[in-house]
């Protein structure tokens, strides 16, 4: 299937919260080590960073649950079919 938006993660202004993960457990992890939260199979900008991952449409409605969720706003949603950010 085509993969039409992208999810980009600021890593480094996660707060840890988790609601992401109760939102998706299939594409966010949260890591024990350095309480915070991790974008499953994703390219990684470690100097910024930043993760990001290509998602399919059947991925979408999990993936912007888990960003309108976060509660400092780090995750963002990009149709790239058009190039509009939807959050």
């Amino acid at each position: 299937m085509e993969k039409i938006y992208k999810i980009e993660f600021d890593r480094a202004g996660c707060i840890g919260a988790a609601i992401c993960c109760a939102a998706s457990r299939k594409f966010w992890i949260f890591d024990d080590h350095e309480q915070k939260v991790d974008l499953t199979n994703c390219n990684h900008n470690k100097e910024k960073d930043i993760q990001t991952l290509d998602i399919e449409e059947k991925d979408f409605a999990e993936n912007y649950d888990a960003a309108v969720s976060c509660p400092v706003n780090v995750i963002h949603i990009t149709d790239l079919r058009n190039d509009k950010k939807l959050i």
